[in-house]
């Protein structure tokens, strides 16, 4: 086992924000199909690293899902 061996690592493509790409400036806490997509199967928020979102449209989609929660549009959890 002393061989050097060289093991190929991938880079991960960077992910780009889907919010920059279809240039939605405003996002609506109405619009549960969007919303949802960024929330996991438990009804969470999905972090950036995983969604791919930039910072500002981060904060944006916090607020959002958030907002849509309280008025009871998507579930704060789920059993």
């Amino acid at each position: 086992m002393s061989q050097n061996v060289h093991i190929k690592r991938r880079r991960r493509r960077r992910k780009v924000c889907y919010f920059c790409v279809e240039k939605l400036h405003v996002l609506d806490y109405k619009n549960v199909a969007v919303v949802k997509r960024f929330m996991s199967d438990r009804g969470k928020i999905n972090p950036r690293r995983n969604s791919g979102v930039c910072a500002k449209h981060q904060r944006m989609l916090a607020q959002a899902i958030k907002r849509s929660r309280y008025m009871g549009l998507v579930p704060f959890c789920v059993d």
